[in-house]
């Protein structure tokens, strides 16, 4: 909070540029005994010809002196999961070599949307911006690694075309099977659950150990009705359908205002039980956008579902794995008891009278995740909500561009979630110290809860949402500013 005028500065600096990447140390070249192969390529400068570029194949002692190299990048190609945490291809430990970025093969193909995506840009520029990210420049030495031998070699072929020269890939089952060498994984990463895990369960494979609740019920989150959302056009096979309307009612006052405000909790408790859904139970959120199936999964952790996992990147990573989408409805089998008294978890989900007294608080952090329009009060982020502005004392913390549905500051290209160094990173040049309580808050509580989820991922405990967020805030007349706060 003391940095907020000289983070707001940074900040305002990152609004087309994030900052990304890792290394430290002295630099260093991939052994030149290590077993070469070539490929070609041709850069966007470069001349007609292809240029042959060799690719070496790395060395363990490679990799550790790559990590202490700051003109060194070691790359993990592998899908983000088994970044995060998750065994994958049956590697013998799950996570990523501590100090190595992600850049996973899967967003050179993944399925994207180049017309209608949101942000209004292509695949390369995406991954563009990425390169600029994580600091990939042609003069740095980059080591790449898998554990299928083909990621990799992708990954490679990829920078190669950019004009990167100096690449070697390395296959990561050496080092994970060498228990005296660190990995890392995200405290929390089982509350992202890969598509294959999920494509598992639904099949009736449960892993052992997975969860000790009584039963999983799978759910499919999005607006409107069976038909009207798209539901019946695919959905994850067993998954019941939630409307997002049956926990945020619209509500339209008698001067025009409309509001999608989360209802009271007799209300989300019910909700719950029409939908087979108790205490006792695992629930896993999928659906296409993983912004209202976070928003679901933190409403069933305040009412204290005793297991809620999200799938991570929702059906963009089903799809791409090829699975089968099933068509035909599922209903649920209603209950009647909760089990436990609602909320279990009050302190999950932030009213307005008490962001108003937290805010006094000086270990607390309102973080607002909408675009940098809507913070500094150019835009009102919505088509139905007219009153541009901030809640004052609020630290900007990005979320997406260009409107608010986006998420591409937290988010991969195929919707799974970013690494998490680059969005600490991205949090400290916003002065948002994560040793704060920090409630996130966004127009009405569903880009917020996709950052809370994250953050519980990345192992925050003092966190929670305010999920009325400015649409409410601003609508019952509570005081707000407006203005870029860099330019005073």
């Amino acid at each position: 909070m003391k940095r907020k005028i000289l983070s707001l500065l940074l900040c305002a600096a990152m609004v087309t540029t994030i900052l990304g990447g890792c290394a430290a140390g002295n630099q260093t070249t991939p052994s030149e005994e290590s077993t070469n192969t070539t490929q070609s390529a041709q850069t966007e400068d470069s001349a007609p010809e292809s240029e042959e570029v060799t690719v070496k194949t790395a060395t363990t002692d490679d990799v550790k002196a790559a990590l202490e190299d700051e003109n060194s990048i070691v790359l993990d190609a592998r899908i983000s999961d088994a970044y995060n945490g998750w065994q994958i291809d049956g590697a013998a430990r799950g996570g990523h070599i501590k100090g190595a970025e992600s850049f996973s093969a899967d967003w050179l193909t993944c399925d994207y949307d180049e017309e209608g995506n949101l942000e209004g840009e292509s695949r390369e520029e995406v991954l563009n911006g990425y390169l600029e990210n994580k600091k990939l420049t042609e003069d740095k030495n980059v080591i790449i690694y898998d554990t299928n031998g083909t990621d990799a070699a992708a990954v490679a072929d990829y920078l190669i075309s950019k004009g990167i020269k100096n690449i070697s890939t390395y296959d990561a089952n050496e080092w994970i099977d060498d228990d005296t060498l660190e990995m890392e994984s995200y405290p929390n990463y089982d509350l992202l659950l890969p598509a294959s895990l999920v494509h598992e369960i639904v099949n009736g494979n449960v892993p052992e150990g997975f969860t000790d609740a009584e039963r999983i019920v799978v759910v499919d989150v999005r607006w409107g009705d069976n038909e009207a959302s798209g539901y019946l056009d695919g959905h994850v096979p067993t998954s019941v359908h939630i409307n997002t309307d049956s926990f945020e009612p619209p509500k339209v006052y008698v001067d025009g205002i409309e509001e999608w405000r989360l209802a009271d909790d007799e209300t989300l408790v019910q909700l719950l039980l029409d939908n087979g859904i108790t205490a006792n139970d695992c629930v896993i959120a999928t659906g296409p956008e993983p912004l209202a199936a976070s928003r679901f999964a933190v409403i069933c952790q305040y009412l204290g579902v005793k297991d809620v996992r999200v799938m991570n990147g929702g059906l963009t990573t089903w799809n791409y794995a090829g699975y089968d989408l099933e068509t035909q409805a599922n209903e649920p089998q209603k209950e009647t008891d909760f089990g436990i008294s609602a909320p279990a978890n009050p302190d999950l989900i932030d009213t307005i009278d008490e962001v108003k007294q937290l805010l006094k608080q000086d270990n607390f952090t309102l973080v607002d995740n909408r675009t940098w329009e809507e913070f500094i009060g150019e835009s009102t982020g919505y088509s139905y909500h007219s009153i541009a502005g901030r809640i004052e004392g609020a630290v900007f913390g990005y979320a997406g561009k260009n409107n608010s549905s986006s998420m591409s500051y937290y988010r991969n290209l195929d919707k799974t979630m970013r690494s998490a160094d680059e969005i600490l990173a991205m949090w400290d040049e916003c002065g948002i110290d994560t040793n704060n309580h920090l409630s996130f808050m966004c127009g009405s509580g569903w880009r917020a809860a996709e950052v809370l989820w994250d953050a519980q991922v990345m192992g925050l405990t003092d966190v929670s949402l305010y999920s009325d967020g400015w649409i409410a805030w601003s609508n019952e007349g509570n005081p707000y500013i407006t203005g870029d706060p860099t330019q005073k």
